[in-house]
């Protein structure tokens, strides 16, 4: 019976501490401006002016968007590696999940780190469509590059050791670029 090969991993900020208070900033932000823009509204009941209408929509509206937004400020990336088939998703303040796609690793024409003469080769060529999903930018970067429809793409990510040396166990004969 054949051994499935299975990893899962979430890519977290280094950083942790600053995107915290940055978070913290944008609820309190949003707080401050929902707010202002109520209690403008309300005042807008005793004595009516177009400008004042302006102002206190800009405020709720200020502070609806950060409401829907924040969350973005605590991203984090899954890789899952499943017998050859790599699925990717988008992690917002671990509630909300963005499936960025999946990729079958034999289909990649070329992988390898990003500090390789392969990747500098790949990543000036016309047309390339590049896609970042990795966070730390000190981190040890890989890269996929794969043909689809004509469209040349390229995938940037931060995955372990364990997952390189699994995702190579997949690509086809002569894709890995060192």
């Amino acid at each position: 019976m054949a051994m499935d090969h299975f990893m899962e991993e979430v890519v977290v900020s280094k950083n942790r501490g600053l995107q915290d208070v940055v978070y913290y900033l944008a609820t309190l932000i949003m707080f401050i401006t929902a707010v202002i823009g109520f209690m403008m509204i309300s005042s807008l009941l005793m004595s009516f002016s177009v400008l004042g209408l302006i102002i206190a929509a800009a405020f709720v509206g200020s502070a609806v968007l950060l409401f829907l937004r924040k969350d973005r400020l605590r991203t984090e990336y899954e890789y899952t590696f499943t017998n050859g088939d790599l699925d990717f998703a988008q992690v917002f303040n671990n509630q909300k999940r963005k499936s960025l796609g999946t990729m079958r690793v034999k289909n990649v024409e070329a992988f390898g780190p990003v500090d390789s003469e392969g990747f500098r080769k790949i990543i000036n060529m016309p047309g390339l469509k590049r896609r970042n999903w990795f966070l730390n930018r000190g981190a040890q970067l890989y890269y996929f590059y794969y043909q689809k429809e004509s469209d040349k793409n390229i995938i940037v990510l931060e995955p372990s050791t364990e997952m390189v040396d699994m995702i190579k166990k997949y690509l086809p004969r002569g894709a890995y670029r060192e």
